[in-house]
This record gives structure tokens, sequence and C-alpha cells, in this order.
């Protein structure tokens, strides 16, 4: 009985001190202006995620024809809205985190109508 209570001292002991330890956080403190606006951006390509459809058929319809865009421009404006409406969901319900790293946008281009990198240059060259 002697050890039971003794281990069961040593248990106790070990918890009041991992408990009232101080703790070392290495996550980057939270940035209130960074955080609303990727709540902003989350919350503008959750209601815009559907302006993907008609953005990529008229996008497949310059390039491919009227049939391509109708068709397979359609099946990526669905997939691109479903991405970005899910997108714009998982930064409403993280704007307190900087994940990732610094409130970055998760999907790009930021905004369904926002210019595309490597689209927009290559675009030009033709």
């Amino acid at each position: 009985m002697a050890l039971r209570l003794s281990g069961f001292k040593i248990a106790l002991v070990a918890f009041i001190a991992l408990f009232f330890s101080p703790i070392t956080a290495f996550a980057e403190p939270m940035d209130g202006g960074k955080g609303f606006g990727k709540l902003t951006r989350g919350a503008i390509n959750t209601v815009t995620g559907w302006v993907e459809i008609p953005k990529r058929i008229q996008e497949t319809s310059t390039d491919s024809g009227a049939f391509a865009g109708f068709t397979w421009g359609l099946m990526r404006g669905l997939g691109y809205g479903f991405v970005r409406t899910a997108a714009g969901l998982y930064e409403c319900f993280t704007f307190p985190f900087p994940a990732p790293p610094g409130y970055e946008p998760v999907i790009q281009p930021e905004f369904v109508y926002s210019a595309e990198p490597a689209a927009a240059d290559a675009r030009s060259v033709k």
C-alpha cells in the first residue's frame, strides 16, 4: 500500500509541475488586420465560387470553340467553383489562425476575376 501511495504522490507532483510550468508557444501571433482580411477573402470566395462556371465556359470557348466551352468548360467551371467555394469556407472557419503562414490565400488567384499570373502572361504572348 505504501508503494501505491508514493506512486500516486509522484504522479500528483508530476501533474502539478507540468500544469503550472510555463509553456513557450512558438506559434505566429494573430494579426487582427490580416485575420479580418482572410475572413473577408473567405466570405467573398464562398459567395462568388459559382462565378467560376461562366468564367471557365467563356475561357474555354475562346481557346477551343463553343462546343468545347459548353462541355469541357462547364466541367472545368464546376470543378473550379467547388474548389473556390471550399477554399472560401476553409478561410472563413480558420481566419483567426495564421495558416498558411502569413495569412496567405489558399487558392490562386485570390479572387475569381483577379489576374492569374501564369495565364495572363501566356495569353499576352499569343
